[in-house]
């Protein structure tokens, strides 16, 4: 793949740029006063009053001279998340500096803006806010690389397209890679290899470093990349089978995340793998109660071909955690318990690591892209008990899968090694402010953040 593009929605800065003053209800007098006497009486007689959302273009003698944005008393996102789509096209504008934080504003405008459009002809450029290179326009870069990644469709995204996205984004940072494909996978990713036995595509290990100050803090991040889910031998019905060219969604944040922290310069080593696979049907595909080895040593019996996004993540954290990293994070789209206990928009947390929950947490909050803590419960570890092999990859019981799933994970990671699981969705079911249709890189603000907290910060 190429180099992601820039944003959408935005533009370098641009003397010609015409202004938008972002106004709150306590601030509409002031601003009134200090604009010209007919500006004011347009504003009145049109009943503007800086309602949240309400935006309205100023007339000068020439045409659209600047533009008013109401964003009312409390949250911004509902005023910036859409502003581009409802300016006119082919304009250039600039925010006047207000009663706002411009970062996020910048950064909501951007993911607005964005549309997966690579198959789409427009005769028309969308109106662009110009704004010079900051915080937030890297982390809408990232943010909408990994949107590309989810929303491309499974024939043009295979396991090995994947691994080059990731290939191509470690070359861009100078990063040390490794690809491990064929009977080196087989040989050193065996559970890995055998969820994507099954499909024509061979299956990908990518795995790539930054950073060798060895004073600096080593992350580990772990990404499930199955490029397509059939659910296996267990089927999953079409309506379940519709959207799972996103369930490669964790490895589409897992590079977003160390996109933006590359590119932010975080001091911190980064140490990133993801499992790049395609889980289909073949005489090859694994069946329901095969017996499967990990790279760990256990055995594990295959309760459900449909549960396999756990098995990609159980040889990849095995592999990350024998570096003894300062923290491992992995991001999946792995079980449907989580969004029927927590609902599209609150990815699941799990964490053996109190220093490390509080930290994404904290950064979730800042960031405005929420988490939300779920046990690791150990009274239910022995459902994932097997008569046959060390461990079965699914629940006895038809209850707490999303527990059932972290707690699986957890037999591949030592106590030792400060660990975080975020089950997400990776997904936007319909568009709402700064939140369009389609893939989203869900939890990748929350890491960022609290990546950036790891250096000053003792783990414990």
């Amino acid at each position: 793949m190429n180099e992601p593009r820039d944003v959408a929605g935005l533009s370098h800065p641009d003397p010609a740029a015409l202004p938008i003053h972002p106004l709150r209800p306590a601030g509409l007098d002031a601003f009134l006063t200090q604009c010209d006497a007919a500006t004011a009486g347009f504003l009145t007689d049109q009943g503007f009053k800086a309602q949240a959302g309400r935006l309205m273009c100023l007339p000068g003698p020439t045409g659209v001279a600047g533009a008013v944005l109401g964003i009312g008393d409390g949250q911004q996102a509902a005023a910036f998340g859409d502003l581009t789509s409802r300016l006119p096209p082919n304009t250039v504008w600039h925010l006047i500096p207000g009663d706002y934080d411009p970062e996020q504003a910048v950064l909501t405008i951007a993911l607005g803006a964005y549309r997966y459009d690579r198959f789409k002809q427009r005769s028309e450029l969308p109106a662009r806010i110009a704004t010079p290179d900051s915080r937030s326009r890297t982390l809408a870069r990232a943010i909408c690389f990994a949107r590309d990644l989810i929303n491309t469709p499974a024939n043009l995204l295979g396991p090995a397209e994947l691994a080059d996205a990731g290939q191509d984004l470690s070359a861009r940072f100078g990063a040390k890679t490794e690809r491990v494909t064929g009977s080196a996978l087989h040989a050193g990713y065996p559970a890995l290899a055998a969820v994507g036995a099954g499909s024509s595509r061979p299956s990908q290990m990518l795995h790539f470093t930054w950073g060798d100050d060895p004073t600096l803090p080593l992350v580990s991040l772990c990404g499930k990349g199955v490029c397509f889910d059939t659910g296996g031998y267990d089927l999953k019905p079409s309506s379940a089978m519709l959207r799972m060219k996103k369930d490669m969604g964790g490895a589409a944040i897992t590079l977003g995340v160390a996109q933006a922290i590359m590119t932010l310069g975080s001091p911190v080593r980064l140490d990133v793998r993801i499992g790049c696979v395609e889980n289909s049907i073949s005489g090859h595909a694994m069946r329901p109660l095969d017996i499967l080895k990990t790279r760990a040593g256990l055995s594990v019996e295959v309760g459900n071909t449909d549960a396999e996004g756990r098995l990609v993540l159980a040889d990849l954290l095995t592999d990350a955690a024998s570096f003894k990293p300062d923290w491992l994070i992995d991001f999946a789209t792995l079980t449907g318990a989580a969004r029927i206990a927590l609902g599209p928009d609150l990815p699941a947390l799990f964490t053996n690591n109190n220093r490390l929950a509080e930290a994404l947490l904290d950064g979730g909050r800042a960031a405005h892209d929420p988490l939300w803590r779920l046990p690791l419960w150990d009274g239910y570890n022995s459902w994932l008990d097997s008569n046959i092999a060390d461990c079965n990859t699914v629940g006895a019981k038809p209850m707490a899968g999303a527990i059932v799933a972290a707690l699986f994970l957890r037999r591949f990671v030592p106590d030792t090694v400060p660990w975080a699981h975020i089950d997400t969705y990776a997904w936007n079911d319909q568009s709402r402010p700064g939140r369009p249709e389609g893939g989203e890189a869900q939890s990748l603000r929350a890491a960022v953040a609290a990546i950036e907290t790891l250096q000053n910060a003792t783990v414990a």
